[in-house]
């Protein structure tokens, strides 16, 4: 879906990730896969390296310069991946005191006995079973206790989408698809479901941030048709329907996923 939510395979085997180049080099896959930039590299070898030192929420990590000769890039490379990984709040720089493990709330993101890496394609699958599980849910819930101002924002939602794709504007299908699962969740009026798929989409952001930056959503058309199926099954008050159709869409979402993976590895 979304451009950060893209799809897996059918198979549902994770393939291996893209391979590494030398730090700071920013070519990702080497001839084989697209160029990526060597902070976005190293954003994702820090947080490997936090994963490895079992460094916990609130542990002090490594100084920048103590990180860059551990990885064997720049200062200035690192700094930048800080930047990111500040940002999607998985590191917070402490003025005058260096950098720390962010203290994450979020239930699933350091809360669950592991540290979900956004590159490791283990933990985007287990990521999409657990949104698989919600989201049908939710959705089956939206189709008997929607009320009709809340199918109103659920097809404002799809429409943005499709404005987006049909306008290739992919911000704003972005903020589109956002706004679809969002409301369909808040249309559960269940509180624990809505901030399940809430926190579920950051991680999945992540993902697209880190690791498949700017690659993914070449599902855009199939997402926007998906996306009225399940809001049809939603107002039509189906709610099996509805949640068969997310649960498509959730698959599908999965399976692109994958191809891009293998898209890097192979160059095909």
């Amino acid at each position: 879906m979304t451009q950060a939510d893209s799809r897996e395979t059918a198979a549902g085997t994770a393939a291996a990730p893209a391979p590494r180049s030398p730090a700071g080099t920013g070519d990702a896959a080497g001839s084989r896969g697209a160029y990526r930039p060597g902070y976005e590299l190293i954003a994702e070898q820090i947080l490997e390296l936090i994963a490895r030192s079992q460094l916990r929420p609130g542990d002090r990590m490594p100084t920048e310069n103590e990180i860059a000769a551990q990885l064997g890039t720049s200062r200035t490379v690192v700094r930048e991946a800080i930047k990111i990984l500040s940002a999607l709040g998985r590191i917070k720089a402490q003025k005058g005191r260096g950098l720390y493990v962010a203290d994450d709330d979020g239930m699933l993101g350091m809360r669950w006995g592991g540290f979900f890496l956004p590159t490791d394609l283990d933990h985007i699958y287990m990521l999409f079973e657990f949104r698989r599980v919600q989201e049908s849910e939710a959705s089956r819930l939206a189709a008997t206790r929607a009320t009709p101002t809340e199918l109103r924002a659920i097809e404002a939602a799809a429409d943005l989408c499709r404005e987006g794709h049909s306008t290739a504007q992919p911000e704003l299908f972005r903020s589109g698809d956002d706004d679809f699962h969002h409301s369909i969740a808040a249309a559960s009026h269940n509180p624990f479901l809505l901030a399940a798929v809430r926190e579920a989409r950051r991680l999945l952001m992540q993902s697209a941030t880190i690791g498949l930056h700017g690659t993914l959503g070449g599902h855009a058309a199939e997402a926007v048709e998906e996306h009225a199926a399940i809001y049809q099954a939603i107002r039509n008050g189906e709610p099996e329907q509805a949640a068969h159709f997310a649960t498509v869409h959730l698959d599908k979402t999965l399976e692109d996923y994958q191809r891009e993976i293998q898209r890097r590895l192979f160059g095909g």
